[in-house]
């Protein structure tokens, strides 16, 4: 028996080192970007350091502490939730919609599925210089639709507020958008919903395209409608997809950084602060290195454990034939 088992350990012992010039390349990569920056995030957790991060001082689990615990880091957790309910949701809706227009067999639909799927093309930059422009009160295209069904424009004051055209009140309907705390979330969630249909609108189609026409066929002949088919066996089917982009989208929503950046900066009043441009104005803005790391961390965790109550309690509703 020992024996045996000598040779099964020598056999598995060359396998791996058959096997690791293979392996070498992927191994570095990922333990320069991702494993080294996740121990150094965890090292600077238990530090405070200086403004200059020259001086650290050792805390250990006290910052941790702290930083989780902060009204500051819970109010950013929840903007960021609140932004990912607002922009995966329409945009996994949406998207599924378009998908199903497009894999209509109809003349000229590879036109339409192009147009559906254009906002992959756009990058965050873009995105959000085009819907700045879209929302700006002075020449934006929406404050022009506005003020066509009748409802006062934003205008621009010289002390640097926004104010309302000839009726007052018209503000809790329209707002300022990106200069309203009450509107600004939901104009960047808008914003970033836009430039997500795109790649859910691929997702969803390719879907579409794997389910076997057979199905349909057999509803019909136990006449089913449009709705039944829909509901019984293009839902059904389409469930796998429908799950993985909403795993993505979660991730990607709670990555987002740029369009916020561009777009308000985290303001008005903190109301689109989500939790990575948390870590970045504490990292880069108020040269906190260990309380940044701690909401990295703190965000890794939270990505993590969504990730498995999603596989946990959506997977056993995912169809798979």
């Amino acid at each position: 028996m020992s024996g045996v088992r000598s040779v099964v350990r020598s056999r598995g012992a060359r396998q791996l080192l058959a096997a690791l010039p293979f392996l070498a390349p992927a191994l570095i990569i990922f333990g320069t970007f991702v494993f080294y920056p996740l121990g150094k995030s965890l090292y600077l957790g238990f530090q405070i350091s200086d403004p200059f991060g020259r001086r650290q001082v050792f805390v250990g689990f006290e910052q941790y502490a702290n930083v989780l615990t902060s009204a500051a880091f819970r109010k950013s957790l929840l903007v960021t939730a609140t932004f990912t309910l607002y922009t995966v949701v329409p945009a996994i809706v949406i998207g599924t919609f378009l998908a199903i227009l497009a894999n209509q067999k109809l003349p000229g639909i590879v036109v339409f599925r192009t147009i559906f799927s254009s906002t992959l093309a756009a990058s965050v930059a873009i995105t959000s210089v085009l819907w700045l422009v879209l929302l700006h009160p002075s020449i934006g295209v929406l404050n022009e639709g506005i003020q066509a069904i009748g409802l006062p424009r934003v205008q621009w004051l010289q002390d640097g507020g926004w104010a309302l055209g000839e009726r007052q009140g018209a503000l809790d309907l329209v707002g300022a958008w990106f200069w309203d705390p009450n509107w600004a979330l939901i104009s960047v969630s808008l914003a970033t919903a836009w430039m997500n249909i795109g790649l859910f609108t691929i997702i969803a189609l390719a879907g579409l395209q794997t389910i076997p026409r057979e199905l349909y066929e057999s509803a019909r002949i136990d006449g089913a409608g449009r709705w039944a088919e829909f509901w019984h066996v293009t839902l059904p089917m389409l469930s796998p997809t429908l799950f993985f982009a909403s795993v993505v989208g979660v991730i990607f929503a709670f990555q987002s950084f740029g369009q916020i950046d561009i777009l308000t900066q985290g303001g008005p009043a903190d109301a689109t602060n989500v939790m990575l441009y948390s870590i970045y104005q504490e990292g880069f803005q108020n040269f906190r290195a260990g309380a940044a790391s701690v909401q990295a961390i703190g965000l890794f965790v939270i990505l993590l454990s969504l990730t498995l109550l999603q596989f946990r309690f959506l997977a056993g509703r995912v169809f798979y034939r």
